[in-house]
Parts: C-alpha cells; structure tokens; sequence
C-alpha cells in the first residue's frame, strides 16, 4: 500500500444486482493462528457454492514471491529485475490456465513497466467484475503482505475459477498493477487509458491490497456500499464485525476507479495504523501495535503473514466472485443474525447512541452481561437515540426483530402516554411503547421485518420524556434473524 495519502474525492456508484449482506456476533481468534478454516454453518448453501480457496496454495505464491526478491537485489520495486520476474510467474501460470492475457506498457509511470491484465473468457463482454492488487512493493524488502498478499490471493482465485469453469453470468478480469507505491501510477494509467464506454463495461472493481498482516483486522473499503456486499456477507458469516478501511482512504490502487466513476470496494488487513483495544478484543491480536510490524521494511517477509486473515481474504474473494459472476451463484438466504454488538457488552461498537445511553451503571441492571442501553429517565423534556445500520439478506423465509425492553415509570395516570420509544428501520415506525407499558422486569418484544428483505436500513430507538416525570426506557439483547 501507498505511504501517502491521496485527497479523497470519490464518486460512489450503485452496483445493481448485487448480493446483500447480514452481520453476526464477533468470535475473537488470533490473527495469527495457522489454519485452514472450515465454512461456517451459519453460511448457508449459496456460499458453500463457491469454492474453498487453500490456504497453502496461496502461501506458496508467497514462498515464490519471497524467492524472487532474494534472487534479486532483495526487492520487487516496479521496473526492477524482481517486479519483471513477479510478472513473469503470474502471466505464466495464467496463461496455462486458458486466460486471455495482457501487458500494459506504463509510461508515465515513475519506474517505467508494466501492468498485467488477465480475462476469463466468459460472461458478457459489456458487463465486466474487476479485480485488481498491486504487484510491485517497495525497494526496502520482498514486500509480501504489501503485497504478494493481495497478488498472490488474486493468483490463486483466477487458477481455481479456471480449474472449475463454471457458466459465467458477467465477464471477470483480474489486473496485477506497477509502480502503486510510487502513486497509484499503474492503475491510473489503466483507468486513463480506457474510454467512456470502456468505463461504463466495468460494473464493480476490487481492490486486494495487504490482506494477510501479522496483527490484521478486517477491513472493507467502503463497507456500507452495495459494491461491499459480498464482500462483508462472507466476514459478516464468520462473526467477524469487519470496518471501515479508514487507513486506506485513498492510497491504493481502487482510487483511481473511484475517480473515474466506476463502484469500488475491497479487503485490507491493516498497514502501519494501531489496533485499537476494542478490534483485539473482537479480532485477537495486540492492542496499541501496528497491524503490520514490518510495513515498508526489509522484514516483510512470508514469516510476517497471518494464515488465518489471509485464509478469510482468499474465501471472502471467492465468495464475492460466485455471487457476482457466476451463474447460480447468487445466495437464496445467508441466514443469522444481522445486528452487532446486540447485548452492547463492547459498548457503542456498530452503535451511534446519545451520550451516556450505552452504559453498566448500576441504577438499572443489564438483562445480560453487564451493559444495556439506559434511555430517558430524567423527569425533564428530553430526546435520546440509538441506531445502527443493519442489512437484511435477500431470500429468507423469516426475518424477526426482537429486544428485551423495561419500562420504568414514576407517571401516575394510567390512560395517557406522556414518554415514548419509537422503534423504526429506516422511514418506518415499527412499534412505539411508553409509560403504560411499565412493567417489573423485562419483556421480550418481537417484530415481524420481513418486509424489509434485501434492504440496507437504519435500525433505530428513539426515547422522548415530556416536562415531568421520569420514564426509563432500557434495552438490551438485540437481535434481528433472518432464516
């Protein structure tokens, strides 16, 4: 990945037709385990429809990798002896593999070469999905998270996707990029170089870029985007909450894409940014560490990868490219739960709230755990609110919104609702409870969403208090399953 932060004016598009996503509960395993990892159960027959990407065959583009920088000069910086043997190994092997494939001369580029473009010969020539990782690193070492990690996943992708040659429903090209850690200069070129209908074929690039880092996280480029969805249905089944790459904002190689008016999005696993307590609580890994130790120096090595984030990179691709590609790939149902953090034990994790709503303080118990959502309860006019956005997967058979919820109240008039909590997702109100629903305890409320199928929306609560008064509205284990 590019050191440098590019200014960020990105055009955002809608990939129409693409899968939608659902979150799950977080599983905290180290990003460093070595594993070859099972598909989940809550991974329902449509992902189990793309292929299992091995873990070991990636690795083994690494080792590859690994080898030619050592064999010359110790790097791969674009337009060295070690890019132009990187290059050679990809085209090789694609070639072999029945692609058409491609070299880009880029000659405005700071080192002078080429980028490598490789198309499946199938699927319509109009309606193209892109994926792209930059092949060259920088010239302090081998450069194999940044990024043999992202070449190397892409590689083995493209093999398997030709090994199976399923019927393809849109056209699937992979592109390895030069000089990305001078500027993004490859992919630039590429992207200038393509008219306005060349342009308008490419419905969706993604972008690979450090996906393997020792004390990863799991990063989307644009995670809320239509473009994402496929990629963050396949994290969201293996529980692991993935964010926002705030770290990566303009300083790859789906910039210029952005720029250019084309949907983009992508995997990251963390450049020289920290891990924060809250993403190794969720993720493992060190807190207050770089996500990536050896960032831009000689010690990237195939020894500073994680297997395990690498590994969910690798499935994450071939889910996304199934879904979006292939013929019978789109899912019926990608069943489980879709709110995060629904018991707020990581606090305002996946939550937006009013100060101090999420909270353990003792003057209301939490159902479970130790935290809840405490609203209202002030006596005085007042407004609080609590939100997330959540997604809701296509093809289920039921869709349930449930909470637990205890009213609390010091009104004394039995027939009129002085406080109210509104529950809503998106523009509609779902349901409004107030001081008449007091009550000793909590009570389970569940609501039929069904409705909202295939939609992104907001999931809100939002507590009103008149003049006078106290109404307390506390909330806790959220949940919204879909089946």
């Amino acid at each position: 990945m590019r050191g440098r932060t590019l200014s960020a004016g990105i055009a955002l598009a809608v990939f129409a037709g693409m899968t939608v996503t659902l979150a799950a509960q977080p599983v905290a395993a180290s990003p460093t385990t070595t594993m070859t990892e099972a598909r989940p159960i809550a991974a329902t027959a449509a992902a189990l429809a793309a292929p299992d990407i091995s873990v070991s065959n990636v690795q083994a583009h690494l080792t590859q990798f690994n080898s030619i920088a050592t064999s010359n000069g110790g790097n791969r910086r674009a337009g060295s002896a070690g890019y132009t043997a990187s290059l050679s190994y990809v085209k090789t092997r694609l070639q072999s593999a029945g692609y058409t494939v491609s070299e880009q001369y880029c000659s405005s580029c700071t080192y002078p070469s080429n980028n490598l473009i490789a198309e499946w010969p199938g699927g319509p020539t109009d309606q193209v999905v892109m994926f792209g990782a930059h092949l060259d690193g920088v010239s302090a070492g081998p450069g194999i998270n940044d990024n043999a990690t992202g070449s190397s996943t892409l590689l083995e992708n493209a093999l398997v996707l030709a090994a199976q040659n399923p019927t393809m429903t849109k056209r699937v090209r992979f592109a390895w990029w030069t000089d990305e850690e001078q500027g993004l200069n490859g992919s630039r070129f590429y992207v200038n170089s393509l008219n306005s209908t060349q342009r308008g074929y490419i419905k969706g690039y993604y972008n690979f870029d450090m996906v393997g880092s020792i004390n990863g996280g799991y990063f989307i480029n644009r995670v809320t985007s239509t473009t994402a969805a496929p990629l963050k249905a396949y994290w969201d089944s293996l529980g692991l909450q993935p964010e926002e790459n705030v770290e990566g904002q303009g300083r790859s190689d789906d910039y210029y894409f952005q720029q250019a008016g084309i949907p983009t999005s992508g995997y990251a696993a963390g450049a020289s940014a920290r891990k924060t307590s809250s993403q190794a609580a969720k993720w493992g890994g060190t807190a207050n560490s770089a996500y990536d130790p050896c960032y831009h120096r000689s010690c990237d090595t195939t020894a500073n990868v994680s297997a395990t984030v690498l590994n969910r990179a690798a499935d994450g691709v071939a889910y996304a490219l199934w879904q979006l590609a292939v013929s019978g790939g789109a899912p019926t149902c990608v069943g489980g739960q879709v709110v995060g953090n629904g018991g707020f034990e990581s606090g305002n994790t996946t939550w937006t709230a009013s100060s101090g709503v999420i909270t353990n303080a003792s003057g209301q118990p939490a159902r479970t755990g130790s935290y809840k959502a405490w609203l209202n309860g002030y006596g005085s006019t007042r407004t609080e609110s609590l939100y997330q956005s959540v997604t809701l997967p296509a093809g289920c058979a039921t869709y349930t919104l449930s909470f637990w919820l205890h009213i609390d109240t010091a009104e004394t008039t039995g027939s009129t609702a002085y406080d109210r909590l509104a529950v809503q997702l998106g523009s509609t109100t779902l349901a409004t409870y107030s001081n008449l629903h007091a009550a000793t305890g909590y009570v389970q409320r569940s609501i039929n969403v069904a409705g909202f199928a295939g939609q992104t929306v907001t999931l809100r609560f939002t507590g009103t208090e008149d003049s006078s008064l106290q109404t307390t509205f506390v909330i806790d284990d959220v949940a919204l399953q879909a089946s």
